[in-house]
């Protein structure tokens, strides 16, 4: 193992998509998943439903909780699981390329993001709007050091070191619903 692994091993970021990985590995876990998108479960219901015994479904729970990619909530001796919804969604984003780009103090976000992607910028109803970043079209939302910003990308100033997380919105269903229509 060369020294940059051993120091690839001790970043936190790098933990967590270990952790991450790790826990989607096993069919098991993703059934789990799949189970839990239902709602929450007491975890004897869920080992139930998945046939399996519930240390076992437990040793799961606890590799899924670590990967922070489920809640516990503990009444007494009862575990309720759910889903953590958030973080299964930001999972993805360690797979979001990563650029370093240096700028002046009072730089905006689009003058930022322009020197490291190709951006295409449209005045939409009097505002500037990207509408494709590195050729892909499509809604994009950004996250400055974990936050939601309200501002505008040509809006909103760097005065200090940080995170830009820029987000494609994708279509990603949140419900199904299957329509029972009854016979008359």
């Amino acid at each position: 193992m060369s020294r940059d692994d051993n120091n690839e091993s001790e970043d936190p970021e790098h933990l967590d998509r270990l952790k991450l990985f790790s826990a989607l590995g096993s069919e098991t876990r993703l059934r789990m998943l799949e189970k839990l998108t239902e709602g929450e479960m007491h975890i004897s219901e869920l080992a139930r439903e998945l046939d399996i015994s519930v240390p076992v479904a437990a040793k799961h729970a606890n590799i899924l909780e670590a990967a922070d990619l489920i809640q516990r909530k503990v009444y007494g001796k009862t575990h309720v699981l759910q889903l953590n919804d958030r973080n299964l969604f930001k999972a993805l984003d360690i797979f979001a390329p990563a650029k370093t780009v240096e700028v002046e103090k009072g730089t905006t976000l689009l003058e930022a993001l322009k020197k490291v992607a190709v951006v295409e910028v449209r005045n939409i109803r009097g505002q500037e709007n990207i509408v494709s970043t590195n050729g892909e079209e499509g809604f994009f939302v950004y996250e400055v050091d974990g936050e939601f910003s309200d501002k505008t990308v040509s809006n909103f100033t760097f005065d200090e070191n940080a995170t830009v997380m820029w987000k494609k919105l994708e279509p990603v269903s949140v419900l199904k619903i299957k329509v029972k229509v009854r016979e008359e």
